[in-house]
């Protein structure tokens, strides 16, 4: 479990020395009082030198996660097959990455390393737009490094770019180039797309412009690359009824920030297109909920619910602000991270496959 522990110390020690970012007054449109919203830090390349961190222990492990057997069939499978066919898989941009790897003579922690590179630049470009960029990232090596980034590659780099597409629109990106962004995340892992109407009902300016410019991207990669998929996956996991141990617990994990953040969303200090966007994935995490409730199956829930995720990273890490205390929200934002990574890797029905950690070299 060390290097688990050792990547949590790395940011938590981060988190704790790091300074907060000045508030600085924005104006609102109406007229009214200014806003005091938290500056943009310049993120420290020691954040950027945590960022490889994450990318090498993802890159590089050995056996590791509970699918390892899986990714490792789709790469020796690459080594024989055409192009055409292994495309024709499932999720062409991951299988082409297995692919050419395959081809350059490669070893399968060049695909893993690949995929943890684009998981970390998401992340890093997630949390450089976030007021506590070390909070932000200390949320989410718990579960979404360690767990998912270590264990379910493809829908990893689907978050990672997903990630980095809700940092552009932070920086004022438009719901068309986010839905570009969803279109690459999509070509690692179909269901992506299941994140762009949220981001599309988030708009504020040019509303019906974006509902149907957004609506028709949402449309055209659904025809283009989930349709097909569709039968396949409610046979597989509806039908099936095929069940996940701990899926309320995540879908918790989620819950939690989201009713926090709908009980007082000012105190968060969003700027009003982003408490809008925030406010959208609040109600999706408690539909999941609600979707956990009532379908047979709650795999699929659980691994749709993963695409929310990104709120609690925006959320958890804004807890000081919320809170008006830095030092009080620093410290219960670790000891909740902690907790997460305590709880799973010593009673989590699955821990085993990723226990111990090994290095590919070794």
């Amino acid at each position: 479990m060390f290097p688990y522990w050792l990547l949590f110390a790395f940011f938590a020690v981060g988190a704790l020395l790091s300074r907060s970012a000045p508030q600085q007054p924005v104006p609102l449109s109406s007229g009214a009082a200014p806003v005091a919203e938290p500056a943009r830090p310049h993120p420290s390349l020691m954040l950027l030198l945590g960022a490889m961190l994450i990318a090498l222990l993802v890159g590089l492990r050995y056996r590791v996660g509970a699918d390892w057997n899986t990714y490792e069939f789709y790469f020796e499978w690459a080594s024989y097959a055409s192009l055409s066919r292994v495309l024709q898989l499932s999720d062409p941009a991951y299988q082409l990455l297995n692919w050419s790897v395959q081809h350059l003579g490669g070893e399968m922690w060049g695909v893993n390393l690949l995929c943890g590179l684009i998981f970390s630049w998401g992340l890093w470009q997630f949390a450089r737009v976030q007021p506590e960029p070390w909070l932000a990232v200390l949320v989410a090596v718990p579960y979404l490094t360690v767990v998912v980034a270590m264990g379910y590659s493809r829908q990893a780099v689907a978050i990672g770019i997903l990630m980095a597409g809700l940092a552009a629109l932070g920086r004022g990106a438009s719901v068309i180039r986010f839905a570009l962004y969803v279109g690459l995340a999509a070509l690692f892992h179909r269901t992506a797309i299941v994140v762009l109407p949220l981001v599309i009902f988030a708009g504020e300016r040019n509303r019906l412009l974006n509902f149907i410019a957004g609506g028709a991207m949402f449309l055209l990669l659904y025809d283009a690359l989930l349709a097909e998929s569709v039968d396949t996956l409610v046979k597989n996991y509806l039908v099936a009824e095929y069940n996940s141990q701990g899926a309320a617990i995540r879908v918790g994990m989620s819950l939690l920030p989201a009713l926090m953040f709908l009980a007082a969303p000012r105190r968060f200090n969003f700027p009003s297109q982003e408490e809008r966007l925030w406010r959208m994935f609040s109600y999706a995490a408690i539909g999941f909920l609600v979707l956990l409730l009532l379908l047979p199956s709650s795999t699929v829930v659980d691994r749709l619910a993963l695409y929310i995720f990104p709120l609690q990273l925006a959320v958890l890490s804004r807890l000081p602000l919320a809170l008006g205390s830095e030092g009080l929200g620093r410290l219960l934002v670790i000891a909740y991270a902690f907790l997460v990574q305590f709880v799973w890797l010593n009673f989590a029905a699955h821990a085993e496959y990723w226990i111990p950690y090994r290095l590919f070299p070794m």
